[in-house]
């Protein structure tokens, strides 16, 4: 399978951060086995998009309803308009600040793939969950009550959908799961998504989020059932992205054909 590493720009990013986006999208043409993108704020899409036709930039998130009364959110329409191509859905700042339900991000993530949106769907357990011993059930249901299940879900789940599986006690701590904890939750997140799909499922990126980096991308690309990741902030800059982009792509190389 190819790789896909995603960055999320999360709130940064502005007008003088575009040669950023240029750097990156020009670099990622050197790993044609690794699918790139950029989830940038809302008021750098359009100028993102322009600015480095033909690769991938996305939102960071999504309203479920096609219009109507929603002061400060962004539809799938507008998405599409100002020239994104994915969004993610489900990201645990989110489900915590914003208090959004899986039902909520189920919604957004049918929405989006009706919409031809790219989906990268987020799950992830607390460091309390995980040091209850509940993390696997946890993240489990999560991935159960959120996955995408509308006629666009149908039509786009081997090719525009992707899981993000980020412990919320790694993201932006610089502490990361080991590679053992990573591929049990890999594994599991699997198991749920043949449940939901079947053997198209297989096709489905699992990507790894928290604290990803260029000196630990490589053992965590070479996890089983790890099919990329989804990078913060260290895919700011196309100095420290660039290298997490390269190890993927290394990853891929390593991987023996399937016989």
């Amino acid at each position: 399978m190819r790789k896909l590493v995603a960055g999320n720009w999360k709130m940064h990013g502005l007008a003088a951060d575009l040669e950023q986006v240029r750097t990156i999208a020009e670099a990622s043409r050197r790993f044609p086995s690794v699918d790139v993108a950029l989830c940038v704020p809302a008021t750098l899409i359009e100028r993102a998009a322009r600015a480095v036709p033909g690769f991938a930039i996305g939102a960071q998130d999504v309203h479920f309803a096609d219009k109507g009364a929603h002061t400060g959110c962004v539809c799938t329409a507008m998405l599409t308009d100002a020239g994104a191509s994915l969004t993610i859905v489900g990201h645990s700042e989110r489900r915590d600040a914003q208090r959004e339900s899986d039902a909520d991000v189920r919604a957004k993530a049918d929405a989006a793939l009706a919409a031809g949106l790219g989906v990268i769907l987020c799950v992830g357990e607390s460091l309390e969950t995980r040091e209850a011993g509940e993390a696997i059930a946890t993240v489990s249901a999560q991935v159960d009550a959120s996955l995408p299940h509308g006629e666009g879900a149908a039509a786009g789940v081997p090719e525009r959908f992707a899981v993000a599986y980020e412990p919320i006690w790694a993201i932006g701590t610089g502490k990361v799961a080991s590679c053992e904890d990573i591929a049990e939750m890999h594994r599991a997140v699997r198991e749920r998504l043949v449940a939901a799909y079947g053997d198209a499922a297989q096709q489905v990126p699992i990507l790894y989020g928290g604290s990803v980096k260029a000196s630990n991308a490589p053992e965590i690309f070479a996890t089983e059932n790890v099919d990329g990741a989804l990078v913060g902030g260290a895919s700011l800059t196309a100095e420290d992205f660039v290298p997490i982009i390269a190890a993927a792509a290394g990853a891929v190389e390593a991987t023996p054909p399937i016989a």
